[in-house]
């Protein structure tokens, strides 16, 4: 367990909203640049770190030999991320802070995935795929930016079953969008029409199809009330956010129930939760689909930043039954991401669960970011811990409602997580994770974590390794501007100073996408940065091996459009890989793409087998072109499983 490095007192301070308390001075021309906090300079512990993951690398047996490089600046992608004020210049231990999504689809089916990123204030980004790592922006021709509402959240999903991705948006007090694809890549704002334009403190959507009738309904994840009625912003509005928001759990008054909308058709939607038993008032920031049971019905797991996750269960498309701890008897406290998969290659499919806030009650060194968190809130505030895990966790499938929790053992603790994104990094057959991290001004740099997975049996640190880190560009980036001698000369980080101060924070990364942007085979990462540019993290893993992969777009008949809900496995050189079709790409992010199985040495595919939403079940038998893309239709017909 980690023990104390800073007083209780620094952790109580900063979960007040209290910042600047401990600050660094840079003289300029310009004025003064201060870092918060100081220790921001001090960048020496990122090159040990590095060495040391070097070194340990060595020894290990997953294949690593290659690079990421972050390509943003010949990408030609323009979008910036900014904050509001309760996020920056007067921060508060308030939800603003978790940032925003992106999520990726081809939106005007020209073959190539474009990239859609959410914003807090100016506006959400819809960036144009022209091939070859480059970009254009077309958010305005598109119709999707957004402007005037602070977005949270980007979820892409063939509502209508025409064949081209629509575009559901979350916002706080904003009103919830949808947006129509004309099938060009134009969009028409249907929020009003289509019931789904709620006004709340909405966080992730979930698009999946719970009564198996071939339309896509939504989960809506609402977090709770943590905005008072007063508005405020230079040059935009957003509502300001509670000084005690971290503590609205605590708040029975601020609860905010999540939404099941059912899809009627004609892009309509109606609120089934009451109907449906699914009336859930956590404090849920995101969620995912997953058949716990194997009875071919999606289940629900939700997971809660302030308190143990919820766990529903699908009966027969008809109701929920909250089974929480009857299956998962513990789970993490804080959790903020989610994604399954099979971690082992065992055709069972997993469940990771990443904990940002078990982290947040002390801030600790680097060398005790992989240990489970030493929990310093009081009980009254988290509980007595008996069903709570500080920290990340695992759930290793070993049955239909059966897991073991084993996220140390596949190491899989890190610092400060927001979600994971998950696919085949180095085409081993085995899928890796890039976990967003990192809590920015007014704490110290965290890093963006990656692990290679090493067959199943543990996971490899290699963030280092791989050039993710150290940033490119350094780790600080300007938060916002202070008058130290005229209106803000009481802000504390402007205790000290005279004239025009500018105020550096840590950089860091709140959401990801995995994906092959330039087209040569292997897996990119694409970063939606808080008050910052983008990163494009291209691979260079082509150039340094054969990459054999397949990937796979499913068309539903029967099902819906995007097989969301689909099981697939493929066998290739005497191994089988599993995935599921959840749409799921990264925290507060669902997208539209084709799952990319890395096939390690296979020289060809014996075959590919969908179990698909409706219950019909398809075997695709060769030819089947290997490094491709490869379209597979549900059959009219075809065998019936559950």
């Amino acid at each position: 367990m980690r023990n104390s490095i800073f007083l209780r007192a620094m952790s109580a301070l900063l979960f007040m909203g209290a910042a600047g308390a401990a600050i660094g001075l840079l003289s300029a021309q310009s004025g003064t640049i201060r870092f918060v906090p100081p220790d921001l300079e001090d960048t020496s512990w990122l090159q040990a770190r590095r060495e040391a993951q070097l070194k340990a690398a060595t020894r290990a047996s997953v294949f690593h030999d290659f690079q990421f490089t972050d390509r943003i600046g010949e990408s030609g992608i323009s979008f910036r991320h900014r904050i509001v004020d309760d996020a920056g210049k007067t921060y508060k231990a308030a939800h603003y802070d978790h940032g925003n999504g992106m999520a990726i689809a081809d939106v005007d089916r020209d073959g190539r995935l474009d990239i859609y990123f959410v914003n807090q204030v100016g506006g959400n980004g819809l960036m144009r795929n022209l091939g070859n790592g480059r970009f254009e922006d077309i958010t305005a021709s598109a119709g999707v930016a957004v402007p005037g509402k602070v977005s949270v959240s980007a979820s892409f999903a063939d509502i209508d079953n025409d064949g081209d991705p629509d575009l559901f948006v979350t916002t706080v007090r904003g009103g919830n969008m949808l947006f129509e694809n004309d099938g060009k890549g134009r969009f028409r704002d249907i929020s009003a029409a289509s019931a789904l334009d709620y006004v709340g403190h909405s966080s992730g959507a979930v698009f999946f199809d719970y009564d198996r009738d071939g339309l896509l309904d939504l989960f809506l994840v609402n977090i709770g009330r943590y905005t008072t009625d007063t508005t405020a912003g230079e040059g935009y509005t957003f509502y300001v956010a509670f000084e005690d928001a971290f503590s609205g759990h605590l708040k029975p008054e601020r609860t905010e129930r999540s939404i099941l909308y059912r899809n009627e058709g004609k892009n309509r939607f109606v609120d089934v939760s009451a109907k449906t038993g699914l009336a859930d008032a956590a404090w849920t920031g995101d969620a995912s689909a997953v058949d716990v049971n194997d009875d071919g019905w999606p289940d629900l797991y939700l997971v809660n930043m302030q308190g143990d996750d919820e766990y529903y269960e699908n009966v027969g498309g008809t109701r929920f039954e909250r089974k929480s701890r009857e299956v998962f008897p513990r789970t993490s406290w804080g959790s903020m991401g989610i994604k399954v998969f099979d971690v082992n290659n065992d055709g069972r499919l997993d469940i990771f669960v990443t904990d940002m806030h078990s982290d947040m009650s002390e801030i600790v060194g680097p060398e005790l970011e992989k240990l489970k968190s030493d929990m310093q809130w009081p009980v009254e505030f988290r509980g007595t811990g008996k069903t709570s895990i500080w920290g990340n966790s695992f759930f290793l499938k070993e049955g239909p409602g059966k897991f073991r929790e084993v996220s140390d053992l596949l190491n899989l603790e890190n610092y400060c997580p927001w979600g994971p994104s998950v696919g085949d990094l180095n085409a081993d057959g085995f899928d890796d994770v890039f976990i967003a991290s990192g809590m920015n001004y007014p704490v110290r740099y965290m890093v963006n974590t990656v692990r290679l997975n090493d067959r199943g049996a543990r996971f490899m640190d290699a963030e280092f390794v791989l050039g993710i880190e150290p940033r490119q560009g350094g780790v600080t980036t300007p938060f916002f501007e202070l008058d130290a001698s005229g209106k803000d000369k009481d802000h504390p980080d402007a205790a000290g100073a005279t004239g025009h101060v500018t105020v550096w924070g840590a950089r860091g990364s709140r959401s990801s996408v995995i994906f092959d942007i330039d087209g040569d085979g292997d897996l990119d990462i694409v970063t939606n940065e808080f008050n910052a540019a983008p990163m494009v993290l291209v691979s260079n893993l082509s150039e340094k091996r054969a990459v054999r992969y397949l990937a796979l777009k499913l068309t539903g008949t029967a099902s819906n459009r995007d097989g969301l809900g689909a099981v697939v496995k493929v066998t290739a050189g005497g191994a089988t890989y599993t995935k599921v079709m959840d749409g799921k790409s990264g925290y507060l992010s669902q997208s539209a793409y084709p799952l990319y199985f890395g096939l390690a040495g296979a020289e060809a595919v014996e075959s590919i087998e969908v179990a698909w939403p409706s219950g019909r079940r398809q075997r695709v038998e060769p030819p089947i072109t290997l490094n491709s893309v490869i379209e597979v239709r549900e059959p009219e017909e075809g065998t019936k499983g559950q």
